[in-house]
């Protein structure tokens, strides 16, 4: 594979960082250089070990100001237990009442849903049409958040909403001025999302694997939620980011080969790394990579860094190992539930794609979503 096509690829998908964040995105490219870096009372984590170790080892704040967990409770209006903001006992509930659904049984379960919604949406592509694969990742994610929580929403209307919440509020705890108006309209979202699951009375029994037949509590409520969250809000953005690297370092035939398939789209979510930065607090002293750590602390743990994304372009005959591919899912007990569901999902996608050799032609950053992603990014199939 040329390298002048990996540029290619590497290029485009530097606009979703820059487009959003370019001072942040710079800051973190100017400091990959050592493992982990301090600046004030903020450390930079790079390196994959010390991105293990901060994870696994330094224990966490989860409800702190400016992380994952306390924009998770603001984008669903204040509500606790989204799994993001919890530890121990109720952690661990929580994980395994996702369990059913995002295991292998579930994910061949979701397969049933989504391939013939992948039929119908590339259909253009067979004509000479073009396909907007932001539209087609919004409908899919929306499709399995349906399923998964067992609701009869509309599956755009319910992704629309889940991005709109998360938008409002994960945005706030990266560095930077705050939107005016950000909480509160992180409120309205988080309402709209929890009127379109219906209540959530229906997404109960799916969650949990089990026939409950109740009005959900708060914490199944803000479960479910934190579930249409995080699905719709990853599959956004890493879909068309994914296709656009493959279309643009020509990886179609990986793409169409049933063995190389899945493991050039593990290859594919390592590089584009959907959730590349994962912000934490330091619960109590300690150290990261050698660097000392005092509780409070912030740290900038930079998923696409310690997965070797900025140094090593994707490819499903030389793969990075396992390990430092799932580290943009996390470690730990704390690691991704849906990694499986992304990465099926996207082979699946790739492998659809891959008759029709498709090249972007038109690509538009969104500036205003929660993770770095494209508005608009439209495929044809080659002449």
């Amino acid at each position: 594979m040329s390298p002048v096509s990996h540029t290619r690829a590497r290029r485009r998908d530097r606009r979703v960082y820059l487009g959003g964040h370019p001072v942040l995105f710079a800051l973190l490219a100017a400091t990959r250089g050592r493992p982990v870096r301090r600046i004030g009372g903020a450390l930079l984590v790079h390196g994959a070990e010390a991105y293990r170790e901060a994870l696994t080892r330094l224990p966490l704040d989860r409800t702190a100001e400016g992380t994952t967990g306390a924009a998770a409770r603001s984008a669903l209006a204040g509500d606790g237990g989204v799994l993001f903001d919890q530890e121990g006992g109720e952690h661990r509930s929580a994980r395994r009442d996702l369990a059913a659904g995002l295991g292998a049984t579930g994910v061949e379960d979701l397969r049933a849903r989504w391939q013939p919604l992948l039929v119908r949406r590339l259909a253009p592509l067979a004509g000479g049409g073009e396909v907007d694969l932001v539209e087609l990742a919004r409908e899919l994610s929306g499709t399995v958040v349906c399923a998964l929580l067992g609701s009869g929403a509309d599956p755009c209307q319910v992704a629309r909403a889940a991005a709109e919440a998360a938008a409002a509020s994960v945005r706030s705890h990266l560095p930077g001025p705050r939107r005016p108006g950000a909480e509160a309209g992180a409120a309205r979202a988080a309402g709209r999302l929890g009127a379109l699951l219906g209540g959530v009375r229906d997404a109960a029994p799916a969650v949990g694997g089990g026939s409950r037949g109740h009005d959900p509590g708060p914490a199944e409520g803000a479960l479910a939620a934190m579930v249409a969250v995080a699905a719709v809000n990853t599959t956004v953005a890493a879909l068309p980011r994914a296709v656009a690297w493959c279309a643009d370092a020509g990886l179609w035939d990986q793409a169409a080969d049933e063995v190389l398939g899945p493991v050039l789209a593990a290859e594919l979510l390592r590089v584009t790394a959907a959730s590349p930065l994962l912000p934490r607090v330091a619960a109590a002293d300690g150290t990261v990579g050698g660097c000392p750590v005092r509780a409070g602390d912030r740290l900038l743990l930079v998923a696409r860094h310690a997965a070797g994304a900025h140094r090593r372009d994707p490819d499903a005959r030389r793969p990075a190992e396992a390990a430092l591919s799932r580290l943009v899912f996390g470690a730990g007990a704390h690691a991704c539930p849906g990694a499986r569901l992304a990465s099926v999902q996207l082979a699946d996608v790739l492998a659809a794609l891959a008759p029709y050799r498709p090249v972007v032609t038109r690509a538009r950053v969104d500036r205003g979503a929660a993770l770095p992603g494209w508005r608009t990014l439209c495929v044809r199939a080659a002449s």
